[in-house]
């Protein structure tokens, strides 16, 4: 998505993956194929290209810093660093004073119940590294009986209180280099099995909350340096009060819809971003966007014949349980 709103405003794009097939690949104009680390296909990646970027989070840092090294990288190395571990992440999101949920370190099966009652007895325990769609993660009580540290690689983990939310939002925000922000109209999201499967915009928030979310995302974006878009997860309170759950410093989900119903999708407002141009006009239509997820893609002749969904599939060759195959969105 990415390299066709590059395509729209005139640039070229080179793509590096691992996998030959990529989606990505099946739109941008080259593509290296190599793995992430490899300092090879990353300087010929850097020797061609005049602006680089990410589009998930689980880019290696060094290479991300190698990267920055050679040229333009945006978003920069700090960033990525921040979002790939979930204890570095809540305790900077806390420095700059955006609430989280109350949380604890966890590096053994022994920090575990002491975490959990601190937190009020139950909690979320999540790796801190890796995790997404609701991936390596676990609901533990106090005195629970399972080796929950174990069952999850036994690798360094985050207690994270579990938190009594009316509704989850999210702010989709972009940051040039300039310094000049823009912010998406908030969207509410509907989760199954700790993937996002439906959003709509606007979220029905009232407008103190709407304005709370776009602040909190201004305000991450700046303290970051950041340059391109980025997603802030926020829980909403029964009182009106948010609390951050986590931000991915990339394009987001929860933004695809503003590629159908925004004047500016979060694509093109990336690659403005990046290049140095003029952000766009951030304004967006009422909409509904669902995810395909799995065996769900057997429902697009439906949604096609329907008349009102805009579909876009990603080309992944295989359907598995889970894997986001494509969304589609309608205004509303």
């Amino acid at each position: 998505m990415l390299a066709m709103a590059a395509a729209q405003l005139g640039y070229r794009t080179v793509v590096l993956d691992p996998a030959s097939s990529c989606p990505a690949a099946q739109v941008a104009n080259a593509q290296i194929v190599g793995s992430y680390d490899d300092e090879q296909a990353l300087d010929q990646l850097g020797a061609v290209a005049d602006v680089v970027t990410y589009e998930f989070e689980n880019v290696p840092e060094q290479a991300a810093r190698h990267l920055a090294g050679q040229g333009r990288l945006f978003p920069g190395p700090d960033a990525l660093a921040v979002s790939q571990d979930r204890l570095i992440e809540k305790d900077f999101l806390s420095s700059i004073g955006i609430s989280t949920a109350a949380y604890r370190q966890v590096d053994s099966q022994a920090e575990i119940e002491p975490a959990v009652s601190a937190l009020g007895g139950s909690a979320i325990l999540k790796t801190r590294r890796l995790g997404y769609d609701g991936k390596g993660q676990a609901r533990v009580q106090l005195n629970s009986p399972n080796d929950a540290f174990q069952e999850l690689g036994s690798v360094p983990l985050i207690a994270e209180a579990v938190v009594d939310f009316d509704c989850e939002i999210s702010v989709i925000v972009a940051r040039s280099i300039s310094g000049e922000v823009r912010c998406f109209e908030p969207a509410v999201n509907v989760h199954r099995n700790g993937i996002l499967t439906e959003s709509r915009a606007p979220s029905g928030q009232p407008g103190a909350v709407v304005v709370a979310a776009k602040v909190a995302g201004t305000k991450l974006a700046e303290a970051l340096g950041y340059v391109g878009v980025l997603g802030l997860e926020l829980f909403v309170m029964a009182d009106g009060q948010i609390v951050a759950n986590e931000f991915a410093p990339r394009v987001h989900n929860s933004g695809h819809w503003t590629e159908h119903a925004s004047v500016t999708s979060q694509f093109q407002q990336h690659i403005r971003a990046i290049t140095g141009q003029p952000l766009g006009d951030a304004t967006s239509s009422p909409c509904h966007m669902i995810n395909l997820i799995g065996d769900e893609v057997a429902t697009v002749p439906a949604l096609l014949a329907d008349g009102g969904w805009q579909v876009h599939l990603y080309g992944k060759a295989q359907v598995r349980p889970g894997r986001k195959m494509g969304h589609a969105t309608r205004l509303n």
